[in-house]
């Protein structure tokens, strides 16, 4: 019969406990590396089984020097809409961003994917956009100037762009042109967040003489954030989760214009005038430039 030595069981048990605290320290380090994974993407352990993570890249850094049909399109003028006499500001310029693509569709209705045949699903919106240049203190609707718009879809991805895979596709991307009363109408859905941005809308008004571009206009545009956080609490907003920007923590709503017109909290004069319609939302707003 074996007989087990006092010094073996010392050295049985050291083991045991030497075995028990690799167990435990490994399992320690890896709940720490795990959560700390989860919070790099701004969210907890819990929250990435509902929520899409965002990659986007983030809209940052100095503007490129504007054009000079970019530079002429600023106006610091102010003019009165009669017979109520509303007197309209000239409009702030802002970075176009990286997103940008010409020659997207002729079209109200931007919600559709004319590649697919697919419609992206979220609130709808109704934009109605009025374009105005300055002409002896006189608001005159601006005829025949060519609005585009581009947006975010309610999970944060943009049609068009390569890194999101969406090369192909142009949802919630078009452009309209003005009539004789300066204004264009689109269709399309309440648009989503991605990392680093607050909710905004891109909009580019042009002009041309034939071929040439002779006046450039470029801004982003904004929405309530009570009103962003509402429409991020409905379904299919909801997998994404809420807003993590504010308008106030976006660096270029808080940041100077573009055209060096405003210092600073130039999304302050870029915000949409948004109405609730049953369960969707009409959105208009100005700009005011100048076309000569």
């Amino acid at each position: 019969m074996a007989i087990i030595t006092h010094n073996q069981k010392i050295s049985k048990w050291i083991l045991t406990v030497f075995t028990i605290t690799i167990i435990s320290l490994v399992s320690f380090l890896t709940q720490v590396s795990f959560v700390g994974l989860s919070k790099s993407f701004g969210q907890t352990p819990e929250q990435t089984e509902n929520q899409t993570l965002s990659m986007t890249p983030i809209q940052f850094g100095i503007p490129p020097e504007l054009s000079a049909s970019q530079k002429n399109a600023s106006t610091t003028g102010t003019c009165l809409l009669t017979p109520a006499s509303v007197r309209l500001h000239g409009t702030p310029q802002q970075t176009e961003g990286p997103y940008f693509v010409d020659g997207m569709p002729n079209r109200s209705d931007i919600r559709s994917d004319t590649s697919k045949g697919s419609v992206e699903q979220g609130i709808p919106l109704r934009l109605v956009i009025h374009v105005y240049d300055v002409d002896d203190g006189s608001c005159v609707p601006l005829r025949g100037a060519k609005v585009d718009i581009w947006h975010a879809n309610s999970q944060g991805s943009y049609s068009a762009v390569k890194d999101m895979g969406t090369t192909e596709e142009n949802f919630l991307r078009g452009y309209q042109v003005t009539g004789i009363n300066g204004t264009v109408h689109f269709t399309t859905i309440y648009p989503g967040w991605y990392e680093g941005r607050a909710i905004h809308i891109h909009d580019k008004v042009r002009t041309f003489n034939g071929s040439e571009k002779t006046l450039e206009w470029t801004a982003q545009l904004y929405f309530n954030n009570s009103i962003n956080e509402q429409v991020h609490k409905q379904n299919i907003y909801n997998h994404h989760g809420p807003p993590q920007t504010t308008n106030e923590e976006d660096m270029i709503y808080s940041g100077p214009s573009a055209d060096g017109l405003i210092q600073k909290n130039s999304g302050e004069q870029l915000m949409v005038n948004i109405t609730k319609q049953g369960a969707s939302y009409l959105g208009t707003f100005d700009i005011v430039l100048n076309a000569e």
